[in-house]
Parts: C-alpha cells; structure tokens; sequence
C-alpha cells in the first residue's frame, strides 16, 4: 500500500511538471508580457492581439469536450503526448511571425484546439483514480504546477525578451514545453493503480456515476457553468491586461513583471490552503469564499495606482484563482461521480474557455474605446462575484447524486 500511494504522489509531481507549461499556464501567463513587443513590433493594436488569446480560448472551448471523451476511452496517457508534441512546436512556431495577423491567429488557433490535451482536463482523469480520501490536497498539488508556472513565466518571458527578442524567448518557452511536458508524462504517467485499491478507490468505483446527458441535466451542473463562466470571463480578461495596464500607469515593465509573479504565488498558496479545505469543508461553499476574495482583487487592481495597492489586488486575485482549478475537477467528481468525468469536465471546460476569450476581448476593447481598464474592471469584478455567490448556494454532494440517479 505504501509503495502504491507513494507512486501516487509521483504521478501528482508529474503533473505539477506538466501543468506548469501547460496552455493553462504558459500560455495565460505570458500573453499580456508579449502584447506590447508584438504591438511595437508590428502596429497591431491591443483589441486585435488580444483577438488572438481569444481565437485560442475558443479553440479550447470547442475541442474540449471531445478531448475529455477521448480521454475517457482511451487514457490521459495516448492524449497528453501528442497534444504537448503539437502544442510546443506551435508555440515555437510563434518566433517566426512576419506581420501578418492571420499566422498570428491561426497558430494561437492551433495552440488552443490541443491546449487542454495539455491541462488538468487530462491530468485529474488519473488523479481522481489514484486518490480518494486525499483527492482534494492531491488535486490541489497537482495544480500547483499553474501557481509555479504563473510565478516564474512572467518575470521569465520579461528577462527572455529583453535578453534574447521577443522571438527567441517564444523558442525558450517552447522548448520548455517540449521537455518538461513529455519527458515525465512518457516515463511516470500511470492510468490508474494496479491491483483494486489506492487510497480506499477501487476500479469499480472508478465507473459510478452519471452519464454526461444525466449530469447535463442537473441544475447543479448548469449552475456550475454559470458560475465557472462568470469566474473565467473576469479573470481572464484581468489576467491577460495586467502587466500592460500597470506600465499603462506608469510601472516599469519588472515591477509590472513582479506584480503579476505576486499573483502567481498567491494563486500557488491558495491552491494548497483550497485542496486542505476541501477534504475537510463542503467544497462549493469553500470555492464561493475564494471566488469572493478574488472578485475583491479585482476590483482593489482596477484603482491601483501605487505599488503597494497593485500588489494586494494581485495578491487577492491570486489568493482566489487558487481554488478555480481545484474545484472544478473536485466538485465535478463529487456531485457526479467518475463515469464520465473527463467529458463532464470538458464541457465545464468549453464554458470555462469562452468566458476566457471574451474577457481579454472585453478588456482590450475597453482600452482602445476608452484609454482606461478601470469600468470594464469593475464590471467584471462583479460578475465574479455573482459567480461565488451561485457556488456558496449550491446542496450538497449526496443530495444531487441520489436525485439524478432516481431521474434517470
């Protein structure tokens, strides 16, 4: 038993590796530090770059669902290898755009139909199967790899392109990709335990639960994409302008840089302190608490005109987007068991990803319309916060269970 929940917790490191160059990560994390070399580069305006995360989070949100079913037939292992393959390349491909918006749009296209190939989406499926009384610190661990990856990509990507051009630093980061996305993933990565049991989760439970139509018919389920897009359209869009907004008010691109690592720690603390809770406390009304601190940053950042606010805005929003990716996979696997949890979860995913690609639109837009974030800021801070309140007002596991199933 020991040496099988031991290689559990191998597999949850393998993971963190993974995810930490994850679409999730990288490619979030460092879009907003590339905007203004691409816009000095080329005269594209920030609307029409930020078209091109949003082209990509749509591109997530269509293949979603399909890559969850896959992963369900097949395993995380057969999807995760060549969807990190193709997201890499393509994201090395990034060095060699020549000005034309259209290569710009079709590679990030590229990068987000793989892109959860490359994510929790995957990932959970075998975590889920490994762990069960310690199923929320290990999820929360595993996502830990997005707190790493959001601390050390900006600053990273902001040292790599004032060191090396904009175009090397995507061949870095590529690279990156490349390695610390397969190599773990091709030697570690274990489906499911061998033998019956791991952490009290047999095989056969490993299959209980409701059909994707029996939990899409739920409320439960419907309030969590509600509550998920609301999240996501605000975050996203925050996330995607924030090192560009903070030089917009005068902040040199590092301290910029150091603001948005501030907020990938916080996410990283929030995540362990959000997978410890969840095995202890009912886990929507943990993640409407989180998703309230975050809604709280993002409004602290939309008045941030001096450091120390900045940096407890992004502290806040940090603090909340830990619990984001923790709860969704938990709570998915909780009110709906793991028949099919990876297609359940890409569908939160779909709606996950299109809030994402309208935030960062929405964002932009205010900026060329307006020369400010500040009133699209507080609107989406506001949609957050109707997003914690939904989750805090969601039953219990149980109840939803036992009553789907007697529907069905």
């Amino acid at each position: 038993m020991i040496g099988r929940i031991t290689h559990g917790w191998i597999i949850v490191a393998t993971a963190v590796l993974g995810i930490m160059v994850s679409f999730g990560s990288l490619v979030v994390f460092s879009f907003g530090v590339f905007l203004k070399p691409l816009s000095a580069q080329f005269h594209w305006d920030r609307a029409d770059i930020s078209l091109g995360f949003s082209l990509s989070a749509l591109s997530v949100a269509l293949a979603s669902p399909l890559i969850g079913r896959i992963v369900d037939r097949v395993g995380a292992r057969r999807v995760i290898l060549p969807c990190v393959t193709v997201y890499g390349l393509a994201f090395c491909a990034l060095a060699m755009l020549h000005g034309a918006l259209w290569q710009f749009y079709a590679t990030y296209i590229v990068i987000g139909v793989v892109g959860n190939g490359t994510t929790q989406l995957c990932y959970a499926k075998v975590i889920t199967a490994w762990f069960d009384d310690r199923r929320g610190i290990a999820l929360a661990t595993m996502m830990a790899g997005v707190g790493v990856g959001a601390m050390a990509v900006p600053p990273l990507a902001t040292w790599l392109i004032e060191t090396l051009g904009w175009r090397d630093a995507y061949l870095a980061l590529g690279a990156a990709i490349l390695v610390l996305g397969i190599l773990p993933a091709a030697f570690f990565l274990q489906e499911r335990p061998p033998g019956a049991r791991a952490e009290k989760h047999t095989a056969a439970h490993a299959i209980e639960g409701l059909t994707t139509r029996e939990a899409a018919r739920t409320g439960v389920y419907q309030l969590l994409l509600t509550a998920f897009f609301l999240f996501s359209i605000a975050v996203n869009g925050t996330v995607a302008h924030l090192v560009p907004m903070l030089t917009d008010r005068g902040f040199s691109p590092e301290r910029a840089a150091f603001a948005a690592s501030i907020l990938g720690g916080a996410t990283l603390a929030g995540r362990l302190l959000t997978g410890t809770l969840l095995d202890r406390f009912h886990g929507a009304r943990v993640a409407g608490l989180f998703f309230g601190i975050a809604s709280v940053g993002v409004v602290v950042a939309s008045l941030a005109h001096t450091l120390a606010v900045a940096y407890v805005g992004t502290t806040l929003i940090g603090f909340g987007m830990g619990a984001e990716a923790d709860v969704m996979p938990y709570l998915i696997s909780r009110y709906f068991g793991l028949r099919s949890f990876s297609e359940l979860f890409g569908y939160s995913f779909t709606a996950y990803a299109i809030a994402g690609a309208l935030g960062p639109w929405v964002m932009g837009r205010s900026y060329d319309q307006f020369h400010s974030y500040s009133t699209a800021m507080l609107l989406l801070g506001g949609a957050m916060f109707a997003g914690a309140t939904i989750l805090a007002c969601l039953p219990r596991y149980s109840r939803t269970l036992k009553a789907a199933e007697a529907a069905a």
